[in-house]
């Protein structure tokens, strides 16, 4: 299953769920009682949450994907096919060491440019540094949409 038909699937269920919970908000907030609306309001907050959740996820996928074919159309994707793997998949420390420190040296050397950025967000995540590579990729959203909306 695709990665953006599994994230439909799951924003659906997440419409049922929010759409469930904030009937229960409502029927609480109807209540009348003190504690009922407090519990009413509490629970109606939750969907709330979970809508700018899977919405901040959805655009931060969008622009990711975006970026990537963009890159991908001017051959400037890498292929990482070719890096040493481990027999678990994971690229060997050494070989994404390496691969860190080239992308790095790139970000120094145009560190307004969201290419390179987008290439240091992969080197993290090839590491295993997934909340380094999230906060690297939205580095390079905001650069990307600093270009495109010019």
């Amino acid at each position: 299953m695709r990665a953006r038909t599994a994230a439909m699937i799951a924003i659906a269920a997440l419409v049922v769920y929010f759409v469930l919970l904030g009937g229960r908000a409502v029927a609480l907030l109807g209540s009348g009682e003190p504690v009922g609306i407090a519990l009413g309001v509490g629970v109606l907050i939750m969907p709330v949450i979970g809508v700018w959740v899977v919405w901040s996820n959805l655009r931060f996928g969008f622009a990711t994907e975006a970026m990537a074919r963009e890159l991908d159309e001017a051959g400037a994707l890498p292929d990482l096919s070719e890096l040493p793997r481990m027999p678990s998949g994971r690229v060997e420390r050494e070989a994404a060491d390496e691969w860190f420190e080239r992308r790095k040296a790139d970000v120094e050397a145009a560190p307004e440019d969201w290419r390179p950025w987008f290439l240091l967000a992969q080197a993290y995540d090839l590491a295993g540094d997934r909340g380094r590579a999230r906060d690297t990729m939205r580095t390079a959203i905001g650069l990307y949409q600093d270009v495109t909306a010019k």
